[in-house]
């Protein structure tokens, strides 16, 4: 049987980030289908400036991610991705490059954000602007999605506000406020799951999903 895993996130989400390795694990499940819906949380009214206040919240939270997750937050990010005051906080192009793929190389898209994750929090790479995660995109074998991204015609523009909004239905039918969010779906009933699991032992989480 064939389990359906709603998986909603942001791109911009730390925490996020620090389930990455769960994600990874759970999308070379078999007997998981691994549905991955942004909840655009940091885009549009949700986006902000950074600025040093909110700059050092990042960086103390990102801190605990890590020690918690292992996963790694590079001093380059922080110099050039948190000390940017002309980048904004700004989930909305990387959500958008996300449709890009999901309508062109489906089965790619939990591959396409861990590489923008890994461009943001390790390489510092600016991914709130479309040509650099256009490069991002290139890199990874997506010339098809990269090329739809750069284009962003009415067709990705409509698929991208239909997955948000599927996203933020979720959320609300579960009364969940934040991201990550893992809700598990078989024969056609849907539990929302903690999602603290995803951190504490990633391959235990996924394993406990594939066997549910």
């Amino acid at each position: 049987m064939t389990k359906t895993l709603h998986y909603v996130f942001d791109p911009l989400c730390g925490w996020c980030y620090g389930a990455a390795t769960a994600v990874a694990a759970l999308g070379k499940a078999p007997e998981v289908e691994l549905r991955l819906l942004p909840s655009g949380l940091f885009a549009g009214s949700g986006a902000r400036p950074m600025d040093d206040d909110f700059a050092a919240y990042a960086w103390s939270n990102d801190q605990r991610i890590e020690r918690l997750t292992g996963q790694r937050f590079s001093e380059i990010y922080r110099s050039q991705v948190l000390s940017d005051r002309q980048q904004r906080f700004d989930s909305g192009p990387a959500t958008l490059a996300l449709s890009a793929v999901s309508l062109t190389a489906p089965e790619r898209e939990s591959e396409a954000l861990e590489a923008i994750q890994h461009a943001r929090y390790v390489n510092g790479e600016d991914i709130t602007r479309l040509e650099p995660l256009a490069a991002v995109l290139q890199a990874q074998g997506l010339e098809q999605a990269a090329a739809c991204l750069l284009r962003s015609d009415g067709e990705l523009l409509a698929a991208n506000r239909a997955r948000i909004a599927a996203a933020q239905a979720l959320l609300g039918q579960f009364g969940a406020r934040g991201v990550p969010c893992f809700i598990l779906e078989t024969h056609g009933q849907r539990q929302l799951l903690n999602s603290s699991a995803a951190y504490a032992n990633p391959q235990a989480f996924a394993e406990q999903i594939a066997k549910a």
